[in-house]
């Protein structure tokens, strides 16, 4: 296999025949394949090359999972201790001292309210599992089947979780699921529901939930939970302001509703602090963990308040949720974010980065927003050739974000797209970024942006 792959890179032909294979056997809703045409075949840290033997900045990180980026030597290094040492790779929910390292390791890292009186679930390969088992915990525990989420939302491709994201194009497949789920206001201060942005809007968001919880006319069914993102990912990185995150805090406290917050893409340290929630000093009843707990393997966790742990033995189970290889991953690398501090060298660098890509919004119109917590960073493309609306945001512009995409792509720069229409570029490096490479990544990006106004149909000069 390392001589094929050897021998593969640098070989256009050979990447040309792998991706037109791909595209004969793969299933029609593969994704990221056809917006990056990329065959890797290796890869260290931040950089990618590909099997025609290109170099690229890996700003998608497996979309937030790789916090240490690609191959990091104390990865690997935990992976092959394991391997060397003979332990069985499959246990199912056997204690292991690779299991009791890795909660061990998490636990150091929670908030204290949740590390003195918190247990966890291992529930599978991936963050939708765990939003599955947080949803089925709650249910549970409080014998109510409403859910309150959000708009903008993803929590996964499962049942409950694709019930619970916002986007009713990926709910058409799955019709009827969402029939116990209230959908909220989200704050979103560039797109503002309420037209005003800012304090006010999310003050208006927090009024109507209260609202709506209490008028016996509302028709909300009992909620069993509430269910949010501290940063909104695919949404479009809309981070939630501090207040209006305490404000859900005390509006479900005293209603006695669990709070979920789903932190699988926003935990180790992406959004500056370690987890998102610490920004703000709330404590949810549920915390949902999962991409970058496993140092780059499947993992996923919920770890919750005792007084909800009401599940009978085998009431929630999972044939992967012992996954060794991805505890002893995922130990390593939530020591190592947290003995580096990681997490506030995501936030510097994610400041300086912001203060550059705003000076370049200053030049280029089709940047309506610059938004973004740590290395959890959005810039809204828009379509300048069209009317504002009251509160001035202009239309998104799906087209032009895709062009610039491409044009990354052609400069050596890997990005994804999100928010509303697919109209949001988003940077999620790696938190071992040097600032050498932050540079690089605002150059390419600066320079993608210009060629795709000048290119893309319709865009504007």
């Amino acid at each position: 296999m390392p001589g094929q792959l050897a021998a593969a890179a640098g070989d256009f032909t050979a990447a040309e025949g792998i991706l037109r294979r791909q595209a004969q056997r793969e299933s029609a809703a593969r994704t990221y394949a056809r917006a990056l045409p990329v065959v890797p075949v290796r890869a260290r840290g931040m950089t990618v090359e590909g099997a025609d033997g290109r170099r690229y900045l890996d700003c998608l990180s497996g979309a937030g999972t790789l916090a240490l980026g690609h191959n990091h030597p104390v990865v690997l290094e935990a992976i092959r201790g394991v391997l060397d040492s003979g332990a069985p790779l499959h246990v199912l929910d056997l204690a292991t001292p690779v299991k009791d390292a890795f909660t061990t390791a998490l636990f150091e890292t929670l908030p204290p309210q949740l590390a003195e009186h918190g247990r966890i679930q291992f529930c599978g390969p991936a963050g939708t599992d765990a939003v599955e088992a947080a949803i089925k915990l709650a249910r549970t525990a409080t014998g109510r089947a409403g859910l309150l989420a959000f708009s903008g939302a993803y929590h996964g491709m499962t049942a409950a979780a694709l019930a619970a994201t916002g986007d009713t194009a990926v709910r058409a497949a799955l019709p009827g699921a969402d029939a116990h789920v209230t959908r909220l206001p989200y704050p979103y201060d560039y797109r503002c529901p309420f037209g005003v942005g800012g304090d006010r809007g999310a003050e208006l968001s927090a009024r109507w939930t209260a609202h709506v919880l209490d008028d016996p006319k509302g028709g909300v069914q009992p909620p069993a939970a509430m269910l949010l993102e501290a940063v909104q990912g695919e949404g479009g990185v809309v981070p939630a302001p501090d207040g209006w995150l305490r404000r859900m805090r005390q509006i479900t406290a005293e209603r006695d509703i669990p709070l979920i917050v789903d932190e699988v893409q926003t935990g180790v340290g992406r959004t500056g602090t370690f987890w998102a929630v610490e920004r703000s000093g709330i404590v949810p009843d549920v915390m949902v963990l999962s991409k970058a707990i496993g140092g780059s393997l499947p993992l996923a966790v919920i770890v919750y308040r005792e007084e909800l742990d009401g599940w009978l033995p085998g009431a929630h189970a999972g044939t992967f949720r012992g996954n060794q290889l991805a505890m002893a991953a995922g130990a390593a690398t939530l020591s190592f974010v947290r003995r580096h501090a990681l997490h506030e060298r995501a936030e510097t660098v994610g400041a300086r980065i912001l203060g550059r890509l705003r000076g370049l919004a200053a030049h280029h119109a089709c940047i309506g927003d610059v938004r973004g917590r740590g290395l959890m960073i959005g810039v809204e493309i828009v379509d300048t050739g069209a009317e504002p609306d009251d509160h001035g945001a202009l239309p998104a512009a799906p087209h032009l974000a895709r062009h610039i995409q491409r044009a990354a792509l052609d400069r050596g720069l890997i990005v994804e797209l999100g928010g509303r229409h697919g109209s949001v570029v988003r940077l999620l490096p790696p938190l071992t970024i040097t600032d050498e490479q932050a540079e690089a990544v605002l150059d390419r990006l600066a320079g993608a942006i210009e060629a795709a106004r000048a290119t893309a149909p319709g865009a504007a000069a």
